[in-house]
């Protein structure tokens, strides 16, 4: 619950804009509307409608600014109540100074993510869509924003509840025999019962499934270019970014120290990190540039691993093979344009490969297509029909809600008491409401609005 008193906070990020915008919500929007706003047509304020004017201060009738206003009164409005939206130009001066006289007018200024709480808390949303709309803001690319919109449009929420109306089923039927035993009603067939648990527990590892790819596209992944000096390591960073950041010699080590740049790949965000050529030396800042590779290669969730096809494998090339061999790895053959004299030794070829010239652009895009498809199902970003998870507390709760319908099922098919096993179906139950805020504990809450900007 919340005290349902009136907040405000400005909207838009700091700094200087064409426009600025203070948001109000609460009771007394419309009594702080007419306090502040003088409309050049008289007539008062319609619900919804925007109205050109002056922002005045009641005190001394000095003109702050000429704003553009809304008024849209509840319940069809961000929050579910009246909320007040004040455009005006955008120099952080002049909207903090419109923001102290809303504040001034009896408002309160809002807490981080108050606006979405109390569009959670007046059932517009559930968690899961409020959730989405912080994700909406933070999106990397056009398929972490897409996956988002699908969250905040309630499409998870509709996958969620569709696992627990097979609960649901289930534990109706259970509690329709416990309820009236004396009216000799005849019990379900146990098949009946552990078929809506088990399309249930189905459903919930079809979401758990898919949480890996709905985490990366909404935080991207790590990918090192790993290989020996002079291989093609700083070209190959250069080609996927499109643009020359690291240095390209013919003279080895230029590669010091760890170079990271993000690249969208596909609707991935990838954060690429080009490395020192891993090689002995007794160059003591080379070297400490091999340490720091070495130490990165553990931590990527991919190593591309650069080899000049143009020569024969030699020591240092075996001692970055070496160096990978418990990664996930792509083997990238670079210098194809050249004549091909290396050969794949034998642990690399089960390895996922390609050939590819820096130089030319051959086989680049195949690259980038491996390197999306190393992380992502095609269908995560194709529409609406493919829905993954992607936060951590989502796949927690089906994880515990799984559990209990295999205690479930454990507990019904050994002839367990009724009434014991209904508390499982329960606590599933519960676990499910955790995603949906239904049974979410007050500080889950005040962590995941916390997380949000002021204004929102």
């Amino acid at each position: 619950m919340y005290v349902k008193d009136t907040i405000a906070a400005i909207s838009t990020p700091v700094g200087e804009g064409g426009v600025g915008i203070v948001r109000v919500s609460g009771d007394r929007s419309k009594e702080i509307a007419e306090r502040i706003f003088t409309g050049k047509n008289s007539g008062g304020m319609k619900s919804h409608r925007f109205y050109y004017g002056e922002i005045k201060d009641p005190a001394s009738g000095s003109v702050l600014d000429e704003a553009m206003v809304v008024l849209m009164l509840a319940p069809k409005t961000y929050t579910r109540e009246d909320v007040l939206e004040i455009q005006c130009h955008g120099g952080y001066v002049l909207v903090s100074r419109i923001l102290e006289l809303v504040l001034r007018q009896g408002a309160r200024l809002a807490e981080p993510g108050e606006f979405t709480k109390r569009a959670f808390l007046n059932g517009r949303i559930d968690l899961v869509q409020a959730e989405a709309v912080i994700d909406v803001i933070r999106g990397k690319t056009d398929a972490a924003v897409a996956l988002a919109q699908h969250q905040r449009e309630g499409l998870l929420s509709r996958k969620i509840q569709e696992t627990k109306d097979d609960i649901i089923h289930a534990l109706a039927l259970i509690e329709a025999f416990l309820d009236f035993p004396e009216e000799d009603l005849e019990f379900a067939e146990n098949s009946e019962i552990t078929g809506h648990i088990k399309r249930a527990i189905e459903k919930a590892e079809k979401l758990i499934d898919g949480f890996n790819e709905g985490r990366v596209l909404r935080e991207g992944v790590s990918v090192l270019i790993a290989g020996k000096p002079n291989v093609g390591k700083s070209s190959l960073l250069n080609t996927l970014l499109k643009e020359k950041r690291a240095i390209v010699t013919s003279v080895p080590g230029t590669t010091r120290d760890v170079i990271e740049e993000v690249v969208n790949i596909d609707g991935l965000p990838v954060k690429m990190l080009d490395t020192a050529g891993i090689r002995a030396t007794e160059d003591v800042v080379e070297l400490e540039g091999v340490k720091l590779a070495l130490e990165r290669i553990a931590l990527a969730d991919l190593v591309l691993l650069v080899l000049d096809v143009s020569r024969p494998l030699d020591d240092e090339d075996n001692l970055i093979i070496d160096a990978v061999r418990a990664s996930n790895v792509i083997v990238v053959m670079n210098k194809s344009d050249l004549d091909v004299v290396m050969e794949i030794p034998e642990q690399l070829k089960n390895r996922a490969r390609v050939e590819i010239s820096t130089l030319t652009g051959a086989g680049i895009r195949a690259l980038r297509e491996m390197i999306f498809k190393k992380f992502v199902h095609e269908k995560a970003i194709d529409g609406r029909e493919f829905v993954v998870l992607s936060q951590a507390r989502h796949r927690d709760a089906l994880m515990k809600t799984k559990d209990y319908l295999n205690t479930f099922l454990d507990n019904f098919n050994s002839g367990v008491n009724l009434e014991i096993v209904a508390l499982d179906l329960r606590a599933a139950l519960g676990a499910l409401g955790e995603i949906t805020g239904e049974t979410t504990p007050d500080d889950i809450l005040n962590h995941i609005f916390g997380r949000f900007c002021i204004g929102k």
